[in-house]
């Protein structure tokens, strides 16, 4: 991995997504620039630079100018990395408030029987949402739902987790995914599509990222493992926040969402083909 491929990793650990932590590194390198020389620069269309670059502006990462044409400057790295990590504090914060609002819509279900009242717990780590995860596939018969980032799908691959869903499947139960797959991605994505799964990709999705198994179980992302992107070791030790409950309410809300996201999604073969006649150096 060279100095560059390192610096993005780093970036994708605070937060941003890959063309993001690209861009980002553009503009530190080589100094304020407008859409259309970073568009050619990083070989991709000016409305796919617009897109990132306000991306950017939100997490206060960069600055445009005043005058026209806007001109789009890096803020200073230090600067950047603090409005990033602010950021995740923020989100962290208004999950919390969501899982206190979740217990309580919880506590006024009194039509269910005292035995069936949801919990709510907070895994910390990969080694713990792996553990979890195969556990709760496991005692599924039907249906697994999930939205993730690419990098959770060398999770499943290397830690378990696509066996157990593979053993689902052989059970008579099916699973559906959506992925932003990049061109990193595509090897576990092909070996999900071999096992049966039905796999779609959304390109640059920024919503909440879960899973739903049986519309019971769900694991809602608090605090995204961004750090595990690309070429960033994946360890099981990597801390994260993972909010897991069996609350009925909070899995027909997911499972509202994945449909939608499921019908804007694009089938995961057509983007792995789109990425391959493109080559990794396109991408």
């Amino acid at each position: 991995m060279d100095s560059d491929d390192a610096f993005i990793t780093r970036l994708i650990g605070f937060g941003l997504t890959e063309k993001e932590a690209r861009l980002y590194l553009h503009l530190l390198k080589y100094g304020p620039k407008t859409p259309s020389p970073l568009a050619k620069s990083l070989k991709t269309y000016r409305e796919d630079v617009h897109r990132t670059l306000n991306s950017l502006i939100e997490k206060g990462m960069v600055n445009p100018s005043l005058d026209a044409p806007t001109v789009y400057a890096a803020v200073e790295l230090d600067t950047a990395l603090d409005a990033a990590v602010e950021q995740h504090e923020s989100e962290l914060r208004e999950m919390e408030a969501r899982k206190k609002e979740l217990e309580e819509l919880s506590r006024q279900q009194r039509f269910r029987p005292s035995d069936e009242v949801s919990t709510f717990k907070i895994l910390k780590s990969v080694k713990e949402l792996v553990s979890v995860g195969i556990t709760s596939i496991a005692s599924i018969g039907e249906e697994l739902l999930y939205v993730v980032p690419g990098h959770m799908l060398v999770i499943s691959s290397v830690f378990g987790i696509s066996a157990a869903a593979k053993q689902l499947l052989e059970r008579g139960g099916y699973a559906r995914g959506i992925s932003d797959i990049s061109y990193s991605f595509i090897k576990p994505t092909q070996e999900l599509l071999d096992i049966g799964e039905d796999v779609r990709h959304y390109d640059q999705y920024q919503g909440i990222l879960f899973a739903v198994m049986d519309r019971r179980i769900c694991f809602s992302v608090m605090k995204p493992a961004t750090t595990m992107h690309d070429d960033a070791p994946v360890t099981l030790d990597r801390q994260i926040s993972v909010l897991w409950t069996d609350d009925p309410t909070y899995a027909t809300y997911l499972v509202a969402t994945f449909e939608t996201l499921w019908e804007q999604a694009i089938p995961a073969e057509q983007r792995i083909r789109e990425l391959l006649e493109q080559g990794p150096a396109n991408v």
